[in-house]
Order: C-alpha cells, then sequence, then structure tokens
C-alpha cells in the first residue's frame, strides 16, 4: 500500500480541479509536484533545512564513524561518517498517524 510520484500527481491534480477548475493539466501537476521535490533536494544538497509548517522538517544529520559486521562473513567493518538527509513530522502529522487503524503490511 504504497502511493507513487504517479499517484501523488493524481491526487495533487483532483485537488486543483476541484478548486480552481479543470484548467490545470495532469503535465503540469507533474512539473509542479517534480519542482517542489527539487526544491526539496537541491535545500539539502546545499546543507539548509527545509520547514513545511503542519507536516515537518527535513534536515541533515551528520553520521559518526562505527563500526558494523558484514552479514555474509561476520567480519567487523568501519563505516564512515557522512552525512544524511532525514525527515521529522510535525506534532500535527504525529498527531493524525497516531490516530490511524494498525493495519497489517503485506510481505
Amino acid at each position: 500500500m504504497s502511493m507513487t510520484k504517479a499517484d501523488l500527481v493524481e491526487r495533487v491534480t483532483e485537488a486543483m480541479s476541484q478548486t480552481s477548475g479543470p484548467m490545470i493539466s495532469k503535465k503540469d501537476c507533474a512539473r509542479v509536484v517534480d519542482a517542489f521535490l527539487d526544491a526539496i533536494k537541491d535545500a539539502l544538497k546545499e546543507q539548509k533545512n527545509i520547514e513545511v509548517r503542519g507536516f515537518g522538517t527535513f534536515k541533515i544529520r551528520n553520521r559518526k564513524t562505527r563500526m558494523a559486521r558484514n552479514p555474509r562473513t561476520g567480519a567487523p567493518v568501519e563505516v564512515s561518517a557522512r552525512p544524511v538527509p532525514v525527515f521529522k513530522p510535525s506534532k500535527e502529522l504525529r498527531a493524525l498517524v497516531a490516530d490511524l487503524e494498525m493495519v497489517p503490511e503485506e510481505g
């Protein structure tokens, strides 16, 4: 039960057509979604945080060097320090998700 970018574009197109009429095409909505995602990627690449009120914050966290194990051989492997993107949901989003019923995942 995952949502793809195409599904997201479809939902945005539906929402836009309800509020502003059928003036906006699916292709235009796809451009808007792509531009939004590219803006987030570019900001993260520049080490900037992105805060979307009522949704959450995207930011870069620096991971420390650590020791891990090769799952095949069991040999210790050093994983170097690196920046990783993280998402912290807002209080509103956490509350919204907390009210959902648990649905078993398909696997």
